[in-house]
C-alpha cells in the first residue's frame, strides 16, 4: 500500500519576505515621520535617529555576543521597532531614555523571546510602558507643536486633548466649558495638537494605512473592528450625556487611536491568525480603550489595550482555528 507523504508547512509560498514586509511598514510611516519633524523640528529628529540607532545596535550586540546566532539587523524589524518606539514618545524626551526604551523593546520584549516571530507582546509598545511608569513626568510633558510653526523652541508643553478633558471632567466642567481648550477637527487631522510624535496627525497616519492595504501587509479586519467598537461605545455614552462625554470622533482623532490601530495592533507577530480571531482582537482593544479612557487613570488607554490583548491571543488562536483539509464539522481527527 502507497503511503502519501506531506512535508511540514508552508505548502504555500509567495514573493513576500520579512525584509519587504518590514520596509514596506517603514515606507507607510514616512508620513507620519515627515509631520511629526514638521511640527516638532529637530526634537523629532533626533528622537527618531537616536531609537532607531539604538534599538539597530542592541539587536546586533544581542546576536552577535549574546545568542551567537545569525545577524538579523538588515530585515527591517528592528528599524520599524525603533520607529514606533518614537512615536510614542515625546519628542522633548532625554536621550538616555530613550535608549533605555530601545533596550527594552529589544533586549526584553523581543530577543527574550527568541527574537522576530516568537516575542508575545509588540516590543514597542512594552518599551513605551515601561518608560511610562518609570518616568511619569518626562513621558507626559508633551511640546506644542504651536511653538515649532512660530519659530520657538519645543520647551513650551502642555496637555494633550484627552489630558485636557481627563483634567476638566474631573474637576467638575462639562464639555462645552472645555471646547476652548480642545483643537477642532481640522487640526486634528493635521496634527497641530499636543503628543508624541505618532500620534499628532491623523492624515498622515491614515495615508500609512491605506498604503499596507493596497500592499497587503495588513488587512482591514483589526482597524475597522477596533475602530467601530470605539465609536459604538463612545457614541452610547456620547448620546447619553454628551457634557460629561467626548464624542466618537474625538476619540478616533485623538491620542494614539489610530497609530495603535494602524501600525501597533496590526503587528503580524502578536496578532492572531484568523480573520475571525482578528475581529474579536481588535473588537477587544476598542473595548478596553474606551474603559480605560473614560473611567481608568490615565487619560489614553490605547497601550495598556493592545498589550492585555496581546497576552490573550494564543486562547483567541485556540478558538478560531481553522478545521483541516478535508475534515467534517464535529469530527474529531486523531494524530497519533
Amino acid at each position: 500500500m502507497s503511503m502519501l507523504t506531506v512535508s511540514g508547512s508552508p505548502h504555500i509560498h509567495g514573493d513576500d519576505s520579512t525584509k519587504k514586509i518590514m520596509y514596506g511598514v517603514v515606507y507607510a510611516m514616512i508620513p507620519a515621520m515627515l509631520v511629526s519633524v514638521y511640527y516638532f523640528g529637530l526634537g523629532a529628529l533626533r528622537v527618531l535617529l537616536i531609537a532607531s540607532v539604538a534599538c539597530l545596535f542592541f539587536e546586533w550586540v544581542i546576536q552577535k555576543y549574546l545568542i551567537k546566532g545569525p545577524i538579523t539587523i538588515t530585515d527591517g524589524s528592528a528599524l520599524v521597532t525603533g520607529i514606533l518606539l518614537a512615536f510614542n514618545v515625546p519628542s522633548n524626551l532625554p536621550t538616555w531614555m530613550i535608549i533605555v526604551g530601545a533596550l527594552v523593546a529589544i533586549g526584553m520584549a523581543k530577543m527574550s523571546f527568541g527574537g522576530l516571530g516568537k516575542n508575545v507582546f509588540n516590543p514597542a509598545l512594552v518599551a513605551r510602558v515601561f518608560l511610562l511608569i518609570s518616568f511619569p513626568v518626562q513621558m507626559t510633558s508633551w511640546p506644542k507643536p504651536q511653538a515649532i510653526i512660530n519659530g520657538l523652541t519645543d520647551a513650551i508643553t502642555g496637555p494633550t486633548p484627552l489630558g485636557i478633558v481627563k483634567e476638566g471632567l474631573g474637576a467638575g466642567k462639562t464639555m462645552s466649558e472645555l471646547k476652548p481648550e480642545l483643537p477642532d477637527y481640522m487640526q486634528t487631522l493635521m496634527g497641530q495638537m499636543g503628543g508624541s510624535l505618532g500620534e499628532v496627525s491623523a492624515i498622515a497616519l491614515i495615508l500609512g494605512g491605506v498604503y499596507m492595504l493596497i500592499r497587503k501587509i495588513i488587512t482591514w479586519h483589526i482597524p475597522v473592528s477596533m475602530l467601530l467598537t470605539v465609536v459604538i461605545f463612545s457614541g452610547i455614552f456620547w448620546g447619553i450625556d454628551p457634557e460629561h462625554y467626548a464624542d466618537p470622533v474625538f476619540h478616533l482623532l485623538t491620542g494614539g487611536m489610530l497609530l495603535g490601530a494602524i501600525f501597533m495592533a496590526t503587528d503580524m507577530v502578536s496578532s492572531p491568525m484568523t480573520k475571525g480571531g482578528q475581529l474579536v482582537y481588535g473588537f477587544g482593544i476598542g473595548l478596553l480603550t474606551i474603559l480605560i479612557r473614560m473611567w481608568g487613570a490615565y487619560p489614553e488607554g490605547v497601550s495598556f489595550a493592545i498589550l492585555l490583548m496581546n497576552a490573550v491571543v494564543p486562547l483567541i488562536n485556540m478558538g478560531f482555528k481553522p478545521r483541516r483539509f478535508g475534515a467534517k464539522p464535529g469530527v474529531v481527527i486523531k494524530t497519533s
